[in-house]
């Protein structure tokens, strides 16, 4: 099973992070905008638009607002097994730390996920900054 992590730091409070990330039918404008076109919830999922038109539905596993983690898992798309979770921590006196964990099968997706994985916390980073006022 391939497992891929993103961690990166943000210039933005953990509460105002994390605020961002559990509002999960916002993705596309809060986090991703350009790379999520659209997020809507629907029952216990939302289902997730990217720019080349894919389409994923995304169970909502946990949004745990103590530990400021989101869990979901990638529901019948070309993964056979998809589960992952993004995490905002404290980084420094204002700052946060945000994990984001994918782990994926068949391990020939890894490349593409880990591609977009990596794309995606770039812009949330550049976004969430944007967003506060705290761009570098």
């Amino acid at each position: 099973m391939a497992s891929i992590r993103e961690e990166i730091t943000v210039n933005v409070a953990p509460e105002l992070v994390w605020d961002a990330v559990r509002d999960v039918g916002n993705a596309h404008q809060r986090l991703f905008p350009g790379i999520l076109t659209d997020a809507r919830l629907d029952g216990d999922a939302r289902v997730v638009t990217f720019a080349n038109g894919m389409v994923l539905r995304e169970l909502i596993v946990d949004v745990d607002d103590d530990a400021r983690r989101f869990v979901y898992a990638s529901v019948g798309g070309s993964a056979t097994h998809h589960n992952a979770s993004i995490q905002v921590v404290p980084d420094g006196a204002h700052g946060s730390r945000l994990i984001w964990i994918t782990d994926l099968l068949p391990n020939e997706r890894s490349p593409m996920v880990a591609g977009l994985m990596h794309q995606g916390i770039a812009v949330l980073k550049e976004t969430l900054e944007r967003a506060h006022g705290t761009r570098d």
